[in-house]
């Protein structure tokens, strides 16, 4: 539930509100404002603590007062409010650990000497318990190693080196904590608001029920200032929805019938009858929810071997330790080696930078739901493209109607099509109604019975008592025994080879054939070329389409693969092939014949309008139509592996050259405390910082691909 149900508009400017909301609602004020601040366009944010009121400074040319009200109604409180209490408590324990050990750095030095022991003892409790409770266990951790640091240091009375150790750790782990913390409430920020309660259309009528009620195929209602509680179908009415929540698009984007909507927006203006297609949790704000939930928990194959190079480290320094002091019997040596460990950077530096980067990724509208699959992402060798939906606009449009029979005209088979089509949302069918609508003046509307939808096949109806199939020749000629005339190649033919045929049967003969074509996105040649530059060395096209077409698509993009007239499980095959040879492999596609190749593929990559099995079976879903967030997300990626790699090498190189020094003598237990934590929070700083512009660069840096000669068509497999 959101986590302010009112908002009330003291004041507005061009560019600041004031509001005030009425909700008792413990959360802490310092992380509500830092996510309000870290949203694109909110320049500052300022809480009133006893009149519960919230004043906003905007950019009023990204940020309008009614897209304030949207911002502050995504919040959850179910997540936000739950997840902050905690981390807010664990925080506060942090801090005061760190004053604790400030406050006792300055008072002990006037200490009466007797005392002084005692006293740092007790400011170093913590970090002597934990350290102890491992050594209990047999475990020779970091934390084991530090308390035998401080330790030494009181036992040769170097209170300082055991204060000033102490302090650091606290201030590394609270800092460690802050940023994995903050890297949190920034994915759970990407949750979308949900209704409680739903109006909904029955019977004539309109009813309030409990949103948990809703079925599938119930026509719920969306009005102004209300949240849309399923994904679905614009079936009547119009209306303004804000999506920003979901597409990053600041302003409202109309929706009328054939539209789709999405579960988690908020109607501005209008009402619409949607019918309910996705419901409870099938929903697209249920499962970025639950993937976000997912993805804080999850732990790429970096993070597990950092994991296991921090313990296998352990050893070494305990063996260093050892040996300075065989060798020159000084403890303030083996106190000094004992502080530089690599565990704390290896550990916490690695998750840091796959959570920070998986935020950048939803801030641009790229679902990543695990950090696994952002590193197999990097690592990939193949990307394997499916063709329709993805590299085309998956937006048809009729190029020309073709009548079979004199008694028809081109006109009058379009609009029979139409009459029948207008009760699916198939892309195909939605084409086909916008042709006829749009050639009004012969427009002609057809009675016919209930349709019937054939799965994969077409649609079936009566008009005046005569059988109507609508779908591919496959449908009509060997399910429906509908006979072909030979002139039908020819206007295939003639219209080109690149066209999608819709065959139109009427009383058990071929009535027409509506021309349809599905155009290239104007981006796809961009993407490829951005591709290249990232070093994807192998790109594949896959298709359902027929030979001709296909190697039209594929020798104008420049693929090095092409196979075609697949059906959906031969396209999982060719993915398990690259990866029997030992390569890895990105799948980009959308539809419902895509699902097995995106399970199996090592990263599997969902279009924003594909299929939601598609949606669910991927590992990275986009959450808006723009192609060139695959090379963008590739981008990212790449930083974020070269990061954690940079990270890993600073941590083994400084930490190293520290304790060394230290094992000769050349510094104090507290240089190396200094040195060891100093070098630990750049480490983090550089883990959850770096990298911040990586998902632009290519669309910056890298031209379009100039025309070249065509691909030979002789094979599948084009020339380099």
């Amino acid at each position: 539930m959101p986590l302010f149900h009112s908002l009330e508009i003291i004041h507005q400017t061009r560019q600041r509100v004031r509001l005030r909301y009425r909700e008792q609602v413990a959360f802490d004020k310092h992380s509500l404002k830092r996510l309000l601040e870290l949203k694109a366009g909110v320049n500052r944010v300022e809480l009133g603590r006893v009149n519960r009121t919230i004043r906003i400074v905007f950019d009023p040319q990204v940020h309008q007062v009614p897209d304030i009200l949207t911002l502050l109604r995504e919040i959850r409180s179910d997540t936000f409010a739950a997840l902050d209490t905690a981390a807010h408590l664990q925080s506060s324990e942090q801090v005061h650990s760190v004053l604790k050990g400030l406050v006792a750095f300055a008072l002990t030095p006037l200490l009466p000497p007797p005392l002084r022991a005692a006293f740092t003892l007790m400011a170093c409790s913590a970090a002597l318990l934990q350290g102890g409770r491992h050594l209990l266990k047999g475990k020779m951790t970091s934390e084991a190693m530090e308390a035998t640091a401080i330790a030494i240091s009181v036992g040769r009375r170097d209170y300082t080196a055991a204060h000033v150790t102490n302090l650091l750790i606290s201030l590394a782990e609270y800092i460690g904590h802050r940023i994995d913390r903050q890297s949190d409430e920034l994915l759970l920020s990407l949750v979308q608001p949900e209704a409680e309660e739903v109006w909904i259309h029955r019977n004539g009528e309109d009813i309030l029920v409990n949103a948990t009620q809703v079925t599938k195929g119930t026509i719920v209602i969306a009005q102004a200032g209300e949240t849309v509680a399923v994904d679905g179908t614009v079936m009547e009415g119009q209306a303004s929805i804000n999506e920003v929540s979901l597409t990053g698009e600041a302003l409202p984007v109309a929706k009328a019938r054939g539209d789709r909507v999405i579960s988690g927006t908020i109607v501005e203006e209008g009402r619409v009858h949607v019918y309910a297609e996705q419901v409870g949790q099938e929903r697209v704000s249920f499962r970025i929810a639950r993937y976000v939930e997912n993805s804080l928990q999850s732990k790429s194959q970096a993070q597990l071997n950092a994991i296991r190079l921090a313990d296998r480290l352990v050893p070494f320094s305990i063996g260093l330790a050892s040996a300075s002091y065989v060798l020159s019997r000084n403890l303030a040596k083996v106190a000094a080696v004992l502080q530089a460990d690599y565990s704390c950077a290896l550990k916490l530096a690695t998750p840091v930078a796959f959570k920070s980067s998986m935020y950048r990724a939803g801030a641009h509208q790229v679902l990543v739901k695990s950090a696994s699959a952002l590193e197999s992402l990097a690592q990939a060798e193949v990307f394997i493209f499916d063709k329709t939906g993805t590299l085309t606009s998956g937006d048809l449009e009729v190029l020309h109607t073709v009548s079979l029979d004199n008694r028809w005209s081109s006109e009058e088979v379009l609009n029979l099509a139409a009459s029948i089509e207008e009760h699916y949302f198939h892309p195909i069918a939605q084409a086909v109604v916008k042709a006829a609508q749009q050639n009004s003046s012969s427009r002609k509307h057809f009675h016919h019975s209930e349709v019937e939808f054939i799965v994969a096949h077409g649609v079936m109806a009566y008009v005046d008592g005569k059988k109507v199939v609508i779908g591919s020749r496959h449908f009509l000629e060997d399910d429906e025994g509908i006979r072909f005339p030979d002139s039908t190649t020819g206007i295939q033919c003639h219209y080109g080879e690149s066209i999608t045929p819709l065959y139109i049967g009427y009383d058990g003969k071929l009535l027409g054939i509506i021309c349809l074509k599905d155009e290239l996105r104007p981006e796809s040649p961009r993407l490829m070329a951005n591709l290249r530059a990232l070093g994807v060395q192998h790109m594949v096209l896959l298709t359902g389409d027929r030979r001709e077409k296909a190697l039209e698509i594929a020798s104008e993009l420049g693929f090095d693969e092409c196979h075609y007239e697949l059906h959906p499980e031969q396209k999982a095959t060719i993915v398990q092939s690259y990866k029997d040879r030992g390569l890895r492999c990105a799948f980009v596609g959308d539809g419902i014949n895509d699902a097995p190749a995106l399970s199996l593929a090592d990263v599997g990559i969902a279009m924003q309008k594909g299929a939601d099995i598609a949606r669910i079976s991927a590992d990275i879903a986009l959450l808006h139509d723009d192609i060139l967030l695959v090379s963008d997300i590739r981008a990212l990626a790449a930083s974020t592996l070269r990061r954690v790699t940079t990270n890993y090498r600073l941590t083994i190189g400084l930490n190293s050259a520290i304790m060394l020094l230290a094992a000769m003598g050349r510094i104090s237990p507290m240089a190396t405390a200094v040195l060891h934590n100093g070098t630990t929070i750049g480490i983090l700083l550089n883990a959850a910082l770096g990298g911040r512009n990586a998902m632009q660069s290519p669309r910056n840096s890298i031209k379009a691909p100039s025309t070249g000669e065509p691909y030979e068509e002789a094979s599948e497999t084009f020339p380099a």
